[in-house]
């Protein structure tokens, strides 16, 4: 399996929970940090990286990998794996609160409603970082309440500064083809999400065809939630359905991105 991140975030937020656990239910488990992430090479590029650039490091790392991988991706790394399948099939994907394919513009019209001064200076300076600078707010995006302020602060601590122009192709400039994509997906989201809002997650579901299968306790960052578990239970019971997946039991250890077990392309990966 591979685990790829979305906006703001690393490897590291897999390495938290998910990867020990999918190892120990006899998974190979990797997560990648995007171009420009953790120790990623290219974080003086990160402004004007675009979509098809993260998407070039995810098939540089499937490339790598001794069998092809299901991608479990969450939020705009949700979005960089339906345009990787566009081109490619996979035994299955799983989309976590996911950027739509048709795009993030209702998106941005509620962040123009409700606080269009980050909006402003967001256009201004060309990064995404005004959108979380202030740590109340980005607990608010990512975690639902009943997540300890404690462990939510030292989450949001580890975030970084974003692509621009890869949310611009997210919001209306490289949209994703759904025709193109034959690969099994499995569409989830949480209801208390305000980045990712349920309606959206809705729209992803039916744009595959598919029911989305929605967390009522969590918000957007469902890996690190304290209901994590149910999410990775319901991914677990999906990938048994799929008849092209055969788990692999061994020794698959979790670092986080940063340690030895890292892979050097133009991306590295947390296995």
């Amino acid at each position: 399996m591979l685990f790829l991140h979305g906006t703001w975030h690393g490897a590291w937020c897999w390495a938290e929970n998910f990867l020990d656990y999918f190892s120990a239910n006899g998974f190979a488990a990797y997560a990648l940090s995007f171009r420009g992430h953790c120790d990623s090479e290219g974080r003086e590029r990160l402004r004007f990286t675009r979509i098809r650039d993260f998407v070039a490091d995810v098939a540089a790392v499937v490339d790598m990998l001794p069998s092809p991988p299901i991608l479990v991706a969450h939020s705009m790394g949700g979005f960089v794996a339906q345009k990787y399948l566009e081109g490619r099939s996979l035994p299955g994907a799983v989309l976590v609160a996911s950027a739509p394919p048709r795009g993030l513009s209702r998106s941005l019209f509620r962040l123009l409603r409700d606080d269009p001064l980050a909006v402003l200076k967001c256009a201004l300076t060309l990064s995404l970082w005004p959108m979380i600078a202030d740590a109340d707010r980005a607990r608010a995006l990512f975690f639902s309440p009943s997540t300890p302020r404690e462990q939510a602060s030292r989450y949001c601590a580890r975030l970084q500064d974003e692509a621009y122009f890869a949310y611009l192709d997210c919001l209306v400039f490289d949209l994703v083809d759904v025709r193109k994509i034959s690969t099994p997906l499995f569409v989830t989201g949480a209801s208390l999400d305000v980045v990712i809002r349920p309606d959206l997650v809705a729209a992803t579901a039916r744009a595959y065809g598919v029911e989305p299968v929605m967390f009522e306790t969590m918000a957007h960052d469902m890996m690190l939630e304290r209901d994590w578990r149910r999410l990775a239970d319901a991914i677990l019971a999906w990938c048994e359905t799929l008849e092209s997946v055969a788990p692999q039991h061994g020794s698959a250890r979790n670092a986080a991105a940063g340690d030895d077990a890292k892979f050097t392309l133009p991306t590295t990966v947390a296995s």
